[in-house]
């Protein structure tokens, strides 16, 4: 299982939300690199960064953070906040994503969504499938859609989707642990090959090894980083012996 920490950005700083909340932002670092280059010395080799600006202003804005970090540091990057047309990909990819998450623009436009799949391949569109009370949530988490969460994720799988990150929104920022029977619902009934990245409410190193016997081709860790939970040595070990 991959370990992925995140990195949250609102005004070129690294923040954490809880469930995704704005008014409870918390700001960690004003140099998301200085994070980022903490992570990579510590072995780990992927990051999910989110443009939360961008999730609000519904267009891509911390792409300059996004350049810096992937210049200067080896991480495989993920990132996602606020994609919605073409040209917001053609900046992500060109500043140095490996990977993009779209999910609002995947429930509010599936034809681009889809577009996008055929275009770049599966393994660089990531389907981010954020819920709370297994509806999928979208406009970072600030409206609930109609759409039911595991229907969701089935109709994209039979369009090529393989990557999904599934973040249960009530858990998000809590560290009250996570959604582990939300997480074993989708794989018990997805269709095989799911890669599925569990997200939100990670708060102890002991549910790292219980999401990977779970099947999770991945875990986002935040919040239990910045507030010391789990340690950067103890993440460092589970890669080296995972």
């Amino acid at each position: 299982m991959r370990i992925i920490p995140a990195i949250d950005i609102i005004e070129g700083q690294c923040v954490r939300l809880s469930k995704g909340d704005y008014d409870t932002k918390k700001v960690y670092n004003q140099n998301p690199l200085e994070v980022a280059k903490q992570f990579e010395a510590h072995g780990i080799t992927h990051l999910h960064l989110v443009d939360l600006d961008g999730a609000k202003s519904k267009h891509i804005v911390n792409h300059k953070i996004l350049e810096q970090i992937a210049t200067k540091t080896k991480l495989k990057i993920d990132f996602g906040g606020g994609l919605k047309t073409d040209e917001d990909l053609r900046i992500a990819f060109e500043c140095g994503a490996n990977q993009i998450t779209g999910g609002s623009i995947a429930v509010k436009n599936r034809a681009t969504f889809t577009n996008w799949l055929e275009t770049f391949g599966s393994d660089k569109i990531i389907l981010g499938a954020d819920a709370k009370d297994e509806k999928v949530a979208v406009s970072g988490w600030l409206e609930e859609s109609k759409e039911e969460l595991i229907p969701f994720i089935q109709a994209y799988q039979k369009e090529g989707v393989s990557y999904v990150i599934c973040t249960d929104i009530s858990k998000d920022g809590m560290l009250e642990g996570p959604s582990f029977k939300l997480y074993q619902k989708i794989l018990d009934q997805a269709e095989s090959g799911l890669k599925l990245i569990a997200s939100g409410g990670i708060s102890t190193f002991d549910e790292l090894p219980k999401l990977a016997e779970l099947g999770c081709e991945g875990t986002i860790i935040g919040k239990a980083i910045y507030e010391n939970r789990i340690s950067l040595r103890q993440l460092e070990n589970f890669i080296l012996n995972n």
